[in-house]
């Protein structure tokens, strides 16, 4: 773990704005793109999309990169993998290189499922051999054995995206290099592409890994790179980094509003008028673990006795769902409908939380989805005891304990004395699990 098999340094990628990327371009094209406005060139003609990069990886170290949609971790990933050249500076790479950038590349939609993974396993650098010998494997992970001579065109794309990352999944390379893999399929195959990961890294073989899905990033990663604007804000501890990012990232938001009702959220069934954030205490400018919370939801209902509902998911930073909850199911008049939500205190930890909201017709119809809608920090109140860490879990109820002293004899006693039993239930006719006590007729 002490050799460096990444050594990046002073590296940059600039792309000029509304050039076309033409090896062949004309001599006026040429002209009209390096002289502009009276022969001087515009400055906003180019953009850098990486700028001035310098890090290190170790080997089996897996580094995660991070930042907001146009950061550069993509391009930073694409100049690592010499799928494009740098503007400047450069990069070393020592070991057989591998990455999965965009998932199903090389597959053809004509092929069968067992002809594609021959191909996209030659593209991505395997040997026939290798991958015959991984034949098995990989259609056990994709899930899609009953299907695999199918062509490609009569799969979903959740199967064909399944079938690329195990394809991917499966290489040994020395580095893997892998861009957003966990977006790919349901929550338990998502699942599984993080287990597959993790059995990679623990063979000693480096990651970067970009992902805007920061519980899996951090429990994946040992360390992590915060791009913003191309260049590196922080580069450490990865649970360190995630953390002064996230709260970098959130702007506080207790109320959204659309006065202009033709503007607003929504069609000619509903539209969102909508939601505020009412801290119920005297510190509205402080909400603590232990401030009570009030959200109100408004919105414009057009159709007479529509069955409606609003139904709220409260999500922290992390992604990680604190908790969902619904209104009632009513018929509601035509004009603005308001519901009112009660969160008391001491359920949220500290951190900071955001809402989406959709108004629901009929149990399952979903006729608005908003996301985003109200943003807000949790601060910690008072301090319990010694204990000035943070808690753990999304949520912190303060649950009803009862202490006492006991004497030490009795407390013998009692749990030497008739001893629980249960006792399974072979027969579908027999009395459901019960505690069962020694020496009593069953």
């Amino acid at each position: 773990m002490t050799d460096t098999v990444i050594r990046v340094e002073g590296i940059g990628k600039r792309y000029h704005i509304g050039e076309r990327a033409r090896q062949s371009a004309l001599l006026r094209d040429v002209l009209s793109n390096a002289f502009r406005r009276n022969g001087k060139r515009r400055s906003q003609d180019f953009i850098w999309a990486v700028r001035d990069v310098s890090f290190e990886v170790k080997q089996g170290e897996v580094v995660g990169l991070i930042g907001r949609n146009g950061a550069g971790k993509s391009t930073l990933l694409k100049l690592l993998a010499r799928i494009t050249r740098p503007t400047v500076g450069h990069a070393e790479l020592h070991g057989r290189i591998a990455s999965l950038l965009e998932v199903g590349t090389g597959f053809h939609p004509e092929l069968t499922g067992r002809e594609n993974i021959f191909l996209s396993g030659a593209i991505l650098g395997m040997s026939k051999a290798e991958i015959v010998r991984k034949f098995d494997e990989i259609v056990a992970f994709s899930e899609v054995e009953r299907f695999i001579d199918t062509p490609l065109k009569h799969y979903s794309s959740g199967m064909g995206m399944r079938l690329a990352f195990a394809v991917a999944a499966h290489l040994e390379p020395e580095i893997l290099l892998v861009d957003e893999v966990l977006s790919v399929g349901d929550a338990s195959f998502q699942k599984k592409c993080l287990g597959k990961m993790q059995d990679v890294s623990r063979g000693g073989r480096t990651i970067i890994f970009v992902s805007h899905n920061m519980t899996a990033l951090k429990r994946l990663c040992t360390r992590a790179v915060w791009l913003d604007g191309g260049q590196i804000v922080e580069n450490g501890e990865a649970g360190e980094v995630v953390r002064c990012y996230l709260q970098r990232n959130t702007v506080a938001n207790l109320q959204s509003l659309w006065e202009d009702e033709r503007t607003a959220p929504g069609d000619d069934r509903v539209r969102l008028r909508s939601v505020r954030l009412l801290p119920q205490d005297d510190s509205s400018d402080h909400i603590t673990v232990h401030t009570p919370l009030q959200i109100e939801f408004t919105y414009w209902n057009y159709v007479p006795d529509a069955v409606l509902n609003v139904s709220m998911i409260l999500n922290n930073l992390e992604e990680v769902c604190a908790f969902a909850t619904a209104s009632d199911f009513a018929p509601r008049p035509v004009g603005l409908i308001r519901h009112t939500l009660e969160i008391p205190g001491n359920l949220l930890n500290t951190g900071s939380y955001y809402v989406n909201m959709i108004i629901v017709k009929d149990t399952s119809v979903g006729l608005l989805f908003q996301n985003n809608v109200l943003a807000f920090e949790v601060a910690e109140g008072e301090v319990v005891g010694n204990w000035y860490g943070q808690f753990p879990g999304a949520v912190r109820p303060k649950l009803k304990w009862k202490s006492e002293a006991i004497d030490a004899a009795d407390f013998a006693v009692s749990t030497a004395s008739e001893p629980v039993i249960w006792n399974a239930c072979p027969t579908a006719d027999r009395p459901s699990h019960r505690p069962q006590r020694s020496g009593r007729s069953q």
